[in-house]
């Protein structure tokens, strides 16, 4: 089942091109969750094995998937992802092993999450595989930054929404954090300059996500009613 969100490009074709036995869906945009949620009610049977475009999966994982999919008493299973980038399979920094819940009993799991990082939470027992699930995320440094600016916006207004605030010590002390767990403390070094620059990325999308999420309460400190009028805004 392929459900696409009306892109331009040749993916609908693609698609149907591969056989006949492939269900292709084109419909709006309503979102990470409703999307993929959607596309779980469309399945025939209810074990769902949910990839989102830029994934693939590997070989031992296809052979885990069909021996595990027919096991009892399990909401579902976590798999390992590794994400290419920079010419290489980095296996170091915060993004390996990033476990997903992609194999799951549709009766006992689903979608959940708000406008990013959507998961799928299961009401029973997870267990894990050990074949990796295949990432390519970025075509380049260019596109990573793109997606970066993407997904920060998305972070901070969550956040914001949630009632978290950013000030001068979150900005100042967090990304350098970040930096120091994913080269030091998450082996990012074993990965040479890639590990380097994605340790540097990663710091720089938790510096962007706070600094977007300080904006974002400054411009509602500054519309703020005046003392005595109706204000449903949290406060800064």
């Amino acid at each position: 089942i392929v459900v696409d969100s009306e892109s331009t490009d040749d993916t609908v074709a693609r698609a149907k091109a591969c056989s006949d036995r492939v269900k292709v869906i084109v419909r709006p945009w309503p979102g990470y969750v409703a999307q993929k949620n959607f596309a779980a009610e469309q399945a025939r049977h209810d074990w769902i094995f949910s990839l989102d475009a830029d994934e693939r999966v590997s070989g031992p994982l296809a052979d885990e998937v069909r021996a595990a999919a027919a096991a009892e008493g399990i909401a579902g299973y976590r798999i390992p992802r590794v994400t290419f980038h920079l010419g290489r399979w980095l296996r170091s920094t915060d993004w390996y092993p990033d476990y997903q819940l992609r194999l799951y009993d549709r009766r006992r799991a689903r979608w959940t999450g708000r406008l990013v990082h959507e998961s799928v939470r299961a009401d029973g027992p997870v267990e894990h595989l050990n074949g990796e699930l295949l990432h390519y995320a970025y075509r380049d440094l260019s596109h990573h930054l793109q997606s970066m600016d993407r997904y920060s916006t998305l972070a901070a207004r969550q956040m914001f929404e949630d009632g978290r605030r950013a000030g001068w010590w979150d900005l100042a002390l967090h990304p350098p954090a970040a930096f120091a767990r994913n080269y030091f403390l998450r082996g990012g070094f074993r990965d040479g300059v890639p590990g380097l620059i994605v340790s540097a990325m990663n710091a720089r999308y938790v510096g962007l996500k706070l600094a977007k999420l300080w904006e974002l309460c400054s411009a509602s400190t500054s519309t703020r009613p005046a003392p005595g009028a109706a204000d449903s805004s949290k406060r800064c």
